[in-house]
C-alpha cells in the first residue's frame, strides 16, 4: 500500500485530506509541527508528501528544499497564498506541483495519483538507486564516487577511491601489492609496488580510528593487504 505523508497544521484540513486519500487506498500519516513533519520526511520512506507552506518551526519552503537534498519523494505543496511568487518559490525549490486552498479533496486525490504514477514511470524508465557498498560505518557510493565515515564524507583521490572500493568489493581476499599495482594502475609493477603503499597509508589516515591498529585494511606481512569484514 502507498504510504502518504501529510505535513499540515490545519488539524480539520489535515483529517480531511486523509479522510479522501484512505479512502482511495493509501496509507496516510500526517504531523502539524514543521520539524516533526521534517523529521518524519528523512526519516521514513513515503511515496509522495503533502506539504503545507506555512508551519509552526520550520515553514514548507526549507522542509521542501531540505528533502530535496536527500530524496526525490514527489511532493505536493499547498497554502492559502495566492501569490504566484509563492508558487514560483515553492516549485523552484522542487516541489511537483503547488495547489492554491481552499480546494477539493477529489481533486487532490486526482493529483496525488497522478504525480504518483508519474514517479513510478520515471523510476521505471531509468532513474535507478546509486550503487553503495556499506561495511562497519563505512559507506562508498560507487555511483557517485563519494565515501562516507561514520556519515561524515571523507574527500578521496580518483586511484584511492579505486583501490578502497576494489578491497571492499572482495572482502577477506588477501592481495600482493603487485596485484593490486596492476588492477588499479593497469600496468605491470614494474618496481613501483611502493605506490601502492602510499596509498594504503593515506586511505587509513581517511578510514580508520588509529592507523597503527587497522579495523579495515590489514597488512598480511610477506604478501600484501586485504579489506577484514
Amino acid at each position: 500500500m502507498s504510504k502518504i505523508l501529510i505535513i499540515e497544521d490545519e488539524e480539520a484540513i489535515a483529517e480531511l485530506e486523509k479522510d479522501y486519500l484512505e479512502l482511495s487506498g493509501f496509507d496516510v500519516v500526517i504531523e502539524t509541527k514543521g520539524d516533526m513533519g521534517l523529521n518524519r520526511a528523512l526519516g521514513e520512506e513515503f511515496n509522495l508528501i503533502i506539504l503545507d507552506l506555512m508551519l509552526p518551526n520550520v515553514d514548507g519552503f526549507e522542509i521542501c528544499k531540505k528533502i530535496r537534498e536527500e530524496k526525490n519523494t514527489p511532493i505536493i505543496m499547498v497554502s492559502a497564498k495566492k501569490d504566484d511568487i509563492d508558487k514560483i518559490r515553492g516549485l523552484g525549490l522542487g516541489a511537483d506541483d503547488y495547489m492554491t486552498k481552499p480546494f477539493s479533496p477529489s481533486e487532490l486525490v486526482a493529483r496525488v495519483k497522478a504525480h504518483m504514477a508519474r514517479y513510478a514511470r520515471l523510476v521505471g524508465s531509468g532513474m535507478k538507486e546509486n550503487d553503495i557498498i556499506e561495511i562497519r560505518g563505512i559507506k562508498i557510493d560507487k555511483t557517485a564516487r563519494r565515501v562516507y565515515v561514520n556519515g561524515e564524507e571523507k574527500v578521496f583521490t580518483t586511484k584511492e577511491f579505486d583501490l578502497l572500493t576494489f578491497l571492499a568489493e572482495n572482502p577477506n581476499h588477501v592481495f600482493t601489492k603487485e596485484e593490486l599495482f596492476q588492477e588499479i594502475w593497469d600496468m605491470e609493477s614494474i618496481g613501483d609496488i611502493a605506490t601502492v603503499t602510499v596509498h594504503i597509508k593515506k586511505i587509513r589516515e581517511k578510514i580508520e580510528v588509529n592507523t597503527s591498529k587497522p579495523q579495515y585494511i590489514e597488512t598480511i606481512w610477506g604478501v600484501g593487504y586485504r579489506f577484514k569484514v
